[in-house]
C-alpha cells in the first residue's frame, strides 16, 4: 500500500482560495466551465505533442475527449480528460504551491488594485473554483510520459492537501468533487447539461455527460467557409438565435490584424422591437478559444447594432479569472471598433448587391441604424450610407439612398432637401414642396417621426448640407413679363392688415417667393425647433422650451385667387376679412405640423361658414 504524503498549503494559496471561494466568482456554476476549459487545454497540449516528432506518449492510440459524470446518490460530479496529465512534481507546483499556477501574479495584482477582481488576467487558477461547491476535491492524474506513474491529490481546500501514488491510473486527469450540502444540486445531470450547453458547447473535443455526447453543435467560426453548407449555417443560426426563420444576411469572417478574430454574425428576418414595442438586447456572444466568456456581450458592439445575432471568438482577450469581464477595456474598445467597421462594410456590400433585399432589411432594422446616426459620431458617415428614404423621385413604396439622391442633383442644386409628412400624399400636397416641384428638384419625404431628428444630427452628407424644405432658401423664378396678381402696394397693405389681425401669433407677414398652388404658408425662422423636435420636447415634459420658440412668419401668395379676393374683402368688410385671414393662418399652421390639435379651430371655422353662406 502506497504511503500518503500530507502537505500544507502555502500561505498565498490559502489566501487565493479564500478570494476565489468567497468573492471572485459571481455565479457558482462557473466551476463547470473552468474545469472543462482546463480539460480541453490538457487535451490540446497532448494533441500538440502528438504532432511533435520524437515525443514518446503513453497509450498514444487513446482518443482525446472529456467526460462528465454526475451521481445524485453520492452527491458527486466528476470531470475527466485524456490529455497531458501531471507528474507528482507538477501536481505540487500547479495545485499546492505558487510556482507555476500564476497564483503569485494573481495575488500581487489583487494587492495593487485593492482586491478588484475585474483587473485580474489570465492567471490559470480556474481549478480552485471547484472549492466553491465542493467540501472535498480529489484529483486522479497520470502524465503522458511513459515512465511516470499516476498520483492522487486530495484536499478540502482549507488546510492543505494529501498526495498518494496510484500506479494503475490511465493517462489524463480525473477530478472528483464531493459536493457540499448547499450545492448538492450540481449532481443533477440535467442541470449540468444545461450549463455545459451554455458555456462549453463549442469546445473542440467531444464532451460526454453520463455516457452521452452533449456538445453536438459545431463551432462554425473555426471552419473554412468552403466546408460549411447553407443547412449548417441555418442550423447554427437557429441554435444561437432561438429563431425558427432563416436569417436575412450572414457574415462569416476571420481577421488576424489588428486582432485575431473569428466571427459568424447574422441579421434576423424580422426585428422583434417592431412587434413588441420593447427594446431588445443584442445577442452576439463573446468566446475565447471556443469557450463562452460573456453571453450577450454588451460592450462588443454598439447598441445600435443590437439586431445582430451570432458569435465572436478572439484569442487575444486578456480575461479576468472569472472570464466574466474584460481586464483591458482599451482592447475591448478596439475589438468593438474592428467589428463595427467590418459590419458596416458588409451591410454596404449587401445593399449594393441586391437593393430590393436591402430595402426589406431596412424596413425591419433601419430604426436601429437611424439611432446610430444620432448617437455614434465616429461612424455617422458610414451609417448614413445605409439610410433609405422615400422621395419625390421614387415610386410609391420605393426608397433611395443619400448617395443616389446626390447623383441625380442638377448642377444648380447645392443642398439635400427633406420634408416631414405623415405620408407620401401629405408630402406631395404640402405648400413647402411646391417650389421644389416647380424647379424639378428632388425632396426626401420623411414619414418616420424620427427621420427629421436623425437628419438634423447628420447635418451633411458627402459635402452636401441637409436642409428642411420649410427652411430652404429656394425661390421661384417668376417670368419678368408676368405681373403678380396683387401689386406691391396692395401686398404691403394686406400684409399690414393681416399682421394686425393675427395680433402676436406671427413674426412677419410678407409676400412669398416659394408658393405656387397654395394661398398662404407659415415659415419658421432660422434656428427654430422643427415640429418633430417640438413634439419630443412635449413628450419629455419640456413643453415650456417649445413654447418659448420664435414665432413663425406668414407668407401670402399674391398670385392666388383667394389672396386677391381677401384683399378686396378687407376693403368692404374688414371684420370678415380678419376672420378669413385667421382661418388661412390656421390652415397653414396645420399644413406645417404646428397645430397639435386641429379640432380647436373647428368652432371658429363653423362661425366663419355661417357668415359666408347666404341666408335662406
Amino acid at each position: 500500500m502506497s504511503k500518503t504524503e500530507k502537505h500544507e498549503f502555502q500561505a498565498e494559496i490559502a489566501q487565493l482560495l479564500e478570494i476565489v471561494i468567497h468573492s471572485l466568482y459571481t455565479d457558482k456554476e462557473i466551476f463547470v466551465r473552468e474545469l472543462i476549459s482546463n480539460a480541453a487545454d490538457a487535451n490540446e497540449k497532448l494533441q500538440f505533442l502528438q504532432q511533435t516528432a520524437g515525443t514518446s506518449i503513453l497509450d498514444p492510440q487513446k482518443s482525446l475527449g472529456i467526460s462528465v459524470t454526475t451521481d445524485d446518490g453520492a452527491k458527486t460530479i466528476t470531470i475527466a480528460d485524456t490529455g497531458i496529465g501531471m507528474t507528482q512534481a507538477e501536481l505540487v507546483e500547479n495545485l499546492g504551491t505558487i510556482a507555476h499556477s500564476g497564483s503569485k501574479a494573481f495575488l500581487e495584482q489583487m494587492k495593487k488594485h485593492q482586491n478588484d477582481a475585474h483587473l485580474i488576467g489570465q492567471f490559470g487558477v480556474g481549478f480552485y473554483s471547484a472549492f466553491m461547491v465542493a467540501g472535498q476535491v480529489t484529483v486522479y492524474t497520470r502524465s503522458y510520459r511513459p515512465d511516470e506513474q499516476g498520483w492522487i491529490w486530495k484536499s478540502d481546500g482549507k488546510t492543505g492537501y494529501e498526495l498518494e501514488a496510484a500506479p494503475d491510473l490511465e493517462r489524463g486527469t480525473r477530478i472528483v468533487l464531493q459536493l457540499s450540502e448547499d450545492d448538492k444540486d450540481f449532481s443533477n445531470g440535467y442541470k449540468i447539461e444545461q450549463i455545459i450547453k451554455r458555456y462549453s458547447n463549442f469546445v473542440s473535443f467531444p464532451i460526454e455527460l453520463n455516457g452521452k455526447v452533449v456538445n453536438t453543435i459545431q463551432p462554425l467560426w473555426t471552419k473554412n467557409r468552403s466546408e460549411i453548407t447553407n443547412d449548417d449555417y441555418s442550423e447554427f443560426y437557429k441554435y444561437i438565435a432561438h429563431d425558427m426563420d432563416a436569417p436575412r444576411y450572414r457574415l462569416h469572417f476571420n481577421a488576424d490584424a489588428p486582432l485575431a478574430i473569428r466571427a459568424v454574425l447574422f441579421v434576423p428576418e424580422r426585428n422583434t422591437e417592431l412587434m413588441t414595442m420593447s427594446r431588445q438586447e443584442g445577442e452576439v456572444h463573446l468566446y475565447c478559444k471556443r469557450v463562452l466568456i460573456t453571453p450577450k456581450a454588451k460592450a462588443l458592439l454598439p447598441d445600435w447594432l443590437r439586431f445582430l445575432k451570432g458569435v465572436v471568438d478572439s484569442e487575444d482577450l486578456p480575461l479576468n479569472i472569472s472570464r466574466e469581464t474584460m481586464q483591458d477595456s482599451a482592447l475591448m474598445r478596439k475589438l468593438n471598433e474592428v467589428l463595427t467597421k467590418r459590419v458596416l462594410k458588409w451591410l454596404e456590400e449587401e445593399a449594393t448587391q441586391d437593393a430590393e433585399a436591402f430595402t426589406k432589411f431596412f424596413a425591419q432594422h433601419g430604426h436601429c441604424l437611424k439611432e446610430g446616426v444620432a448617437t455614434d459620431w465616429s461612424h455617422r458617415e458610414a451609417i448614413a450610407k445605409l439610410l433609405r428614404f422615400s422621395s419625390s423621385f421614387t415610386e410609391a413604396g420605393k426608397v433611395t439612398s443619400l448617395a443616389d439622391y446626390i447623383s441625380r442633383m442638377p448642377e444648380a442644386q447645392k443642398e439635400i432637401y427633406f420634408l416631414s409628412a405623415s405620408d407620401r400624399e401629405a408630402a406631395l400636397a404640402s405648400p413647402d414642396y411646391e417650389v421644389f416641384r416647380e424647379k424639378g428638384w428632388e425632396v426626401l419625404f420623411l414619414e418616420d417621426p424620427r427621420d427629421e431628428f436623425v437628419l438634423e444630427h447628420l447635418h451633411a452628407f458627402d459635402g452636401k448640407n441637409l436642409v428642411a424644405a420649410a427652411k430652404a432658401d429656394v425661390k421661384i423664378e417668376r417670368p419678368s413679363d408676368k405681373p403678380p396678381g396683387l401689386g406691391a402696394e396692395a401686398v404691403k397693405e394686406l400684409s399690414e392688415f393681416l399682421k394686425e389681425a393675427f395680433a402676436e401669433r406671427v413674426g412677419e407677414v410678407r409676400a412669398s417667393e416659394r408658393l405656387v398652388g397654395s394661398p398662404a404658408a407659415v415659415r419658421e425662422p432660422e434656428g427654430a425647433m422643427n415640429a418633430s423636435m417640438r413634439r419630443m420636447m412635449k413628450m419629455m415634459g419640456k413643453e415650456e422650451l417649445s413654447q418659448a420658440e420664435p414665432k413663425p412668419d406668414f407668407e401670402i401668395n399674391p398670385d392666388h385667387l383667394i389672396i386677391q379676393k381677401l384683399d378686396g374683402l378687407r376693403r368692404s368688410d374688414a371684420t370678415l376679412a380678419k376672420q378669413v385671414g385667421v382661418q388661412l393662418l390656421e390652415n397653414a399652421m396645420v399644413a406645417a405640423g404646428l397645430t397639435e390639435d386641429p379640432r380647436a379651430m373647428l368652432g371658429r371655422l363653423n362661425k366663419l361658414l355661417e357668415k359666408l353662406l347666404p341666408s335662406s
